[in-house]
């Protein structure tokens, strides 16, 4: 089987990311590019395999495993037996180099995923859309794709666990959620993970993009936006309510987080 698409770009132009091209190739034919394609490149592969090589370096790309090619980075692949089912997907946007960075996938790599299931539903569902909707198809398929470099990046074997959440930082977000009303610290980070702190601070950029005591902040800002909506309690019991030791740091933090202040918050509330 084989197809692709080149969808026309339109209002999907003005989107953040967007869908520049999708498709598979049950055996992929040998693809070499050079600095002149300009977009980045996400692959997953179902069945056969084939080889990669970027940066004088060659990798066997097997079943359940994906790779990723920045925009404007030399590389070649081509399959080693009769059958490689390839499948590519390549997104663009103003915004879309600055998600993938967030992402992870900032460089030339290749990946163990968990899983393919969710990609290939997913997958299915931008083909449909662009094959049978010439009018909105790429928006709806523009839309799916935001839900499928999510599933990618949970997919992806970054950091040695599967592709699944690391049981430490799951163990502090639990600790965090049912307790940030108090004073947490990174010992007891360590003691509910048994994880010194230098490998939770790590686990938490890789998984979650923040340090630990900036998400216990952004939890507890949640919190107060949540009372700010739905109660009349002043700024000082919101404060001692959702854990801040003062309520001039809450307000400090509570306008560098959101942009404005707790009673434009307010008065706000309504939208």
């Amino acid at each position: 089987m084989f197809f692709c698409h080149y969808p026309i770009i339109s209002r999907e132009g003005d989107l953040p990311i967007y869908l520049v091209s999708i498709g598979m190739h049950d055996c992929q034919p040998f693809t070499r590019r050079g600095t002149e394609y300009g977009y980045p490149q996400i692959f997953y592969c179902t069945t056969g395999s084939g080889m990669l090589r970027y940066d004088g370096t060659q990798t066997e790309i097997k079943p359940g495993m994906g790779f990723f090619i920045p925009a404007s980075y030399p590389h070649e692949y081509y399959p080693l037996g009769d059958v490689w089912d390839n499948h590519w997907i390549i997104p663009g946007g103003y915004a879309c180099d600055r998600m993938l960075a967030g992402m992870g996938f900032d460089k030339p790599g290749v990946f163990t995923l968990d899983s393919t299931e969710r990609l290939d539903r997913l997958f299915a569902e931008m083909h449909e859309a662009l094959q049978y909707d010439r009018v909105y198809g790429n928006l709806r398929a523009s839309g799916c794709l935001y839900d499928f470099l999510i599933e990618y990046e949970r997919a992806v074997d970054h950091i040695g666990n599967s592709g699944k959440a690391n049981p430490a930082v799951v163990k502090c977000v639990g600790l965090i959620d049912s307790e940030y009303t108090r004073q947490i610290t990174m010992d007891d980070l360590c003691s509910v993970s048994g994880m010194s702190k230098q490998h939770i601070c790590r686990l938490f950029r890789l998984t979650l993009g923040t340090r630990p005591m900036e998400y216990v902040a952004k939890r507890r800002i949640q919190a107060a936006k949540e009372l700010l909506s739905s109660t009349d309690m002043t700024a000082e019991e919101i404060a001692e309510t959702v854990g801040f030791g003062s309520s001039s740091y809450f307000c400090k933090l509570f306008r560098r987080y959101e942009g404005i202040s707790t009673t434009q918050f307010r008065n706000n509330r309504t939208v």
